[in-house]
Formats: C-alpha cells, structure tokens, sequence
C-alpha cells in the first residue's frame, strides 16, 4: 500500500507491521455530525478494512472533546451544563457512526478522563526544558524545538496567521513568542477546574491527543489522521509537544483529509454552512450517504450540491441489484489495486459502476468500501 504521507509531501510506502496503530482527531461534542466529519471518518474506515483485508490487525483511537473553548461557550449560551451537552451530542454522533456501517473505534477515549495522564505529560515538558510557566498558564516554548513547523512545511508568517485564525490566541501577553502555545491555561470563574502544581485550570487544546495516543497507542504510533485543517497548528503543536516529554518519534505516517465545501467554504461549525448527518439519514439510506464520500478521493476538496445524493441514491439501487450475483475476483483485485493506491476511491466505485452495469458480481468489491448489498 502507498499513502500520501503529509509530513514528507509525497505518496510512499505505506510500511508498518501486523498491527497497525491509528489516532484520529475526533469531535468537539457541541453539535451534531456533519458531512465533513463523515469525509473524515469514513475515509480511516476504508482504510482499516482494506488493512484487515491484507491480514493486519488494526487498532484505531478516536478522541472526544469533550472540554475545550468551544463546547464551554455552547454549553453557557445554552445554559446547560457541558457534560450534559457532550453526552447528548455524542450519542448522535455514535447514533450517525453506526448508521455509516462504521468500524467500531478500538478505543474513544475522552479529555475529561485523562486529567492525571495530561498533567504527567505536562510535567515531562516541563522537566525537559521544553516549557514555562506565566500568568498562571504553562506554554511550549517552539524556540527549543528547532523543526517546529516541519508537519506543515509552512513558514512563519503563515504559521502565526492561521494561529491566529484557529484559535491559537498569538497576542497572548504571557507568551514569550506568537507560536508558543497552551499546555494548561486558567479557567474562567464558570469553568470546570483542575488542581495542579503549577496551579488550577483546564487542558488546551492540544495536550489531550497527545496524552491519550500516549495512553492509549503507546509512544509511537503508526498513523495519525484528521481533516487538513488540522495540520496547523493543532497537529504540529502535537507532534512536538509528544517527541518533547518522550524523546521518541510520535507518529510514522501523517494522512490528512481534504475539506468538504458548501457554498464556496469548508463545511465548519463557526460558519453554520453544514448538511447534517442525520438530516440526510431521514431522506436516504445510510449506504446512499457513504458512498456520496466515497466517490471523491480523500485528498481532493469537493463541494456539496444537490446532485450529490439523488446521483448516489440511484448508484446504490444499481449496486443493490446487482448483488447476489456470481462472485468476480477480477474486480475485488482491481478495487484492492485501487485502495492500495493513495486510497483511490473514486476509481474503486467506478470499477464497481462498470461490474454492477455489466452483470458481474460486485459483493464483496463493495463490503470492501463499507457498503454491504444485502
């Protein structure tokens, strides 16, 4: 198998043993499941099957934030408490998952649970000299690390302006530089709290992945993946926080997922430009849903439009009448050709389109991309 890795800018071989280690970034459990997070998960769930297919065991760990800045505000606007709203969001979310034919995470720990592990990281960054104290906060200092920046590949202006514009709060006064970011921070006087030794307060944004792939995965995992928009700054800023308390390498192969667009934007929160989940469960199958992911390579952008699923409700009518016939090896060794190169989606359903519009039998072909026929 070859994937684009995205820390070396370029597709190379995918190399890993009989148990492959996976983190994906989860949600922020302050609204329900979008079509860009279905982009995203769906693309690591082909990815886990065509890795069980080859005979590997895979191991995938999906967080829950399930305390940051965003849920907090969503949680006071609407006057109720946060663990409150996470538990109802989540339920949809794994309510949505299921309905997508997803494999089950191997484990989906949340930040809540793993205070004791982040403040143990935190103290491993801190006796390595790779982090300060100020103003109550504890920051990494990116001037001990000199490659920071080398996930992205971006320069500096550029890495302090989308700091700026995904919340990395750069004119911070307690921050000794823009880039430097938070490992613990105060809270607000109705915000929850943690006790530490550098004082109370609440995990950034940040720490949690690394310290539940820690946890979890061990020190060095095989994949980390998300959307694109996770490159910077909350990737980079994870991977040299994990190497800083570890001294080891943390992730192997980094793989990103393109961003679903809607009305010429990515399909985001902030913008309120979404197509939810569960509104489209009430008018199409479940299946219909997967395959309007499918049929775009994980790497490329695409914009949702109102042909999206009428086009895909009827491709799955033709696969499912195409189900039941005579099994075609050919085609499943086409669609494996396909997955192992760069997970090529798009040309795996069209070899499936070709096979169910000529007759053949396309079964087990399709349960390779998650899409059971009967």
């Amino acid at each position: 198998m070859r994937l684009y890795d995205t820390a070396r800018a370029e597709i190379v071989e995918f190399d890993v043993g009989p148990l492959v280690t996976m983190y994906t970034c989860g949600i922020t459990p302050y609204d329900a499941t979008h079509l860009g997070h279905a982009a995203v998960f769906v693309t690591y769930d082909v990815l886990q099957r065509r890795l069980r297919d080859m005979g590997h065991e895979t191991r995938c760990v999906r967080n829950i934030t399930d305390v940051d800045d965003s849920i907090l505000a969503k949680a006071r606007q609407l006057g109720v408490h946060y663990l409150d709203l996470a538990a109802g969001e989540v339920a949809r979310f794994d309510d949505d998952m299921a309905a997508l034919n997803m494999l089950p995470a191997f484990s989906e720990p949340r930040a809540t649970g793993a205070i004791a592990d982040i403040r143990g990281f935190i103290g491993m960054v801190l006796d390595r000299g790779h982090a300060y104290q100020a103003g109550g906060n504890v920051y990494f200092d990116v001037s001990t690390w000199p490659d920071f920046g080398s996930v992205s590949h971006y320069d500096h202006d550029t890495m302090v302006a989308y700091a700026r514009e995904r919340g990395g709060n750069v004119e911070d006064p307690f921050k000794r530089n823009p880039l430097d970011f938070v490992l613990w921070q105060r809270s607000e006087p109705d915000e929850p709290s943690w006790d530490t030794m550098w004082g109370p307060g609440r995990p950034g944004w940040h720490i949690e992945c690394s310290a539940l792939a820690l946890r979890e995965l061990g020190t060095t995992i095989d994949l980390h993946g998300g959307g694109s928009d996770l490159v910077f700054p909350h990737h980079e800023c994870e991977r040299v926080q994990s190497e800083a308390a570890t001294g080891e390498l943390f992730v192997r192969h980094w793989m990103h997922v393109a961003m679903v667009h809607m009305h010429g934007e990515k399909m985001s929160k902030s913008l309120g430009n979404l197509v939810f989940v569960s509104d489209l469960r009430k008018d199409h199958d479940p299946r219909a849903i997967r395959l309007a992911v499918v049929e775009h390579h994980y790497r490329t952008s695409w914009e949702y439009d109102d042909s999206l699923m009428p086009r895909n409700d009827r491709r799955l009518e033709q696969w499912v009448d195409a189900a039941g016939r005579p099994g075609d090896p050919t085609l499943l060794a086409d669609v494996r050709d396909a997955l192992d190169d760069d997970l090529d989606t798009p040309r795996a359903v069209a070899l499936i389109d070709a096979a169910a519009a000529a007759g053949r039998g396309i079964d087990e072909a399709a349960n390779l991309l998650g899409v059971p026929l009967r």
